[in-house]
């Protein structure tokens, strides 16, 4: 087995190794001994409760009961502050390789914090919930009156590795973030009065991992997105395994004013019933999944790539062109009861678009596929495929919605999860994604 010692208090994927890498059924089973220090989930990413030690086993599930034990010693290092008196006081004084654990609990607050301090690659400034505690920590800033200077949480900093934040009701974005080479990872942000976490004056080669963003509106219902990379932004920024839902505007917003030619990734991100507010009725804001780009002159490129990414119940698009003049691709992924599930006009035309082993039903208009260069093969609506309800297990859209797994990964629903008798099984095209059978699968799940 491949493992590390824990000294920061986050879950760390074990690895096992299977021998002949050929197996017939190469799965195993995972466990520890002693769970009020760790639990282990069924694909073995173990996740630390209190300082201790223990022992993890793998045993192969062929049959032969083969086992295979590592034995992990898991103690934090860093301060555990339970104040906003002493949030604030490790932040000012936190530098490369400082890890501020915050105890579970509301903290309230009604100025921005700054996090303006550096990191570096090989040591993060971490902002991390207190593993031990049950209760995740909350920034409350709902003392905030609504002004666009009044945000939440401002990341200038680079290199900050930010773990099981709630941010709530800040005047303007619960979280924005201008620096570079930063991650956040289990957070949310909701009940904010602008964007819930916003990249923007540059910042790039962030990553966004595991987080939602929901129930952002402003005082004019219109002016809210879930998540954006946008206005001055720069390149590279991930999303990964986000949802963002019921935000007055867009659940992704990629607008951009003035730089071009940037490129953002999404990856296994769902974006639900956005354009509707917290109650579900209609806003007034555009009200799309994922807004890939757009620009006041109608001339800049915002390149997205999309890969097993879900809008669903939107009021208008899933995928929305904008006037947006990139290169955008969509890879395996789902569009659903959106208005326009995928809107690329033939106006301010895209200069590429690239949809392959992608599902589309149920819009409320025609799909327009329109760019100056297409790459449209593999989809539910080519190769004598149309794809219905009857194709999959459910179409509750509501339950993207669920609780998070307890490690922070998505929640395994049944929501267009293919059916055993759908052709949509391994009627897609390889495209360097993982896949199970002879082809890939259309649509953002691939089936066992």
């Amino acid at each position: 087995m491949s493992a590390s010692n824990i000294d920061d208090g986050l879950p760390q994927q074990i690895e096992a190794v299977v021998s002949p890498s050929n197996a017939a059924n190469p799965s195993v089973s995972w466990s520890v001994d002693d769970t009020s220090i760790a639990t282990i989930s069924s694909d073995g990413v173990i996740t630390p409760k209190m300082d201790g030690a223990v022992t993890v086993t793998a045993m192969a599930l062929d049959g032969s009961e083969t086992t295979d034990t590592v034995d992990l010693t898991i103690q934090l290092l860093g301060s555990v502050v339970d104040s906003e008196s002493a949030i604030l006081s490790a932040l000012s004084g936190a530098s490369a390789g400082s890890i501020i654990y915050i105890r579970g609990g509301s903290y309230q607050f009604s100025s921005k914090i700054s996090l303006s301090k550096n990191g570096s690659s090989n040591s993060k400034i971490g902002l991390r919930a207190y593993p031990y505690d049950s209760e995740r920590p909350l920034f409350d800033f709902s003392a905030m009156s609504e002004n666009s200077s009044n945000r939440g949480l401002a990341l200038s900093g680079d290199y900050w590795h930010i773990y099981g934040i709630d941010v709530y009701k800040a005047g303007d974005n619960c979280l924005n973030i201008s620096g570079d080479n930063n991650t956040v990872e289990f957070s949310t942000f909701y009940e904010c009065a602008d964007t819930g976490l916003q990249l923007g004056n540059g910042a790039s080669n962030n990553l966004i991992l595991n987080s939602d963003s929901y129930f952002n509106a402003d005082s004019s219902n219109e002016n809210a997105d879930g998540f954006a990379a946008k206005l001055d932004v720069g390149t590279g920024n991930r999303f990964v395994g986000c949802r963002a839902w019921n935000n007055l505007d867009d659940g992704w917003d990629g607008y951009l004013r003035p730089v071009d030619g940037i490129t953002t990734t999404y990856e296994n991100c769902w974006a639900i019933d956005n354009g509707k507010n917290k109650s579900g009725t209609v806003g007034l804001g555009d009200g799309n999944g994922f807004k890939t780009g757009g620009s006041d002159t109608k001339d800049l490129s915002h390149n997205a790539i999309y890969k097993n990414c879900i809008a669903a119940g939107n009021v208008h698009d899933g995928f929305d062109h904008n006037s947006n003049r990139g290169e955008v691709t969509l890879l395996n992924c789902a569009a659903h009861s959106n208005g326009r599930n995928i809107n690329f006009s033939s106006s301010n035309i895209a200069a590429s678009l690239t949809i392959k082993n992608t599902v589309s039903f149920s819009g409320s208009s025609s799909d327009s596929l329109n760019a100056t260069m297409k790459d449209i093969t593999f989809n539910s609506w080519q190769n004598g495929l149309s794809a219905s309800s009857a194709d999959f297990e459910s179409v509750d859209t509501q339950l993207l919605k669920a609780p998070r797994k307890s490690d922070g990964s998505l929640p395994d629903i049944d929501y267009l999860k293919l059916k055993v008798s759908s052709d949509l099984i391994d009627a897609g095209v390889d495209v360097n994604l993982p896949y199970n059978g002879s082809q890939p699968d259309v649509g953002a799940f691939e089936s066992d």
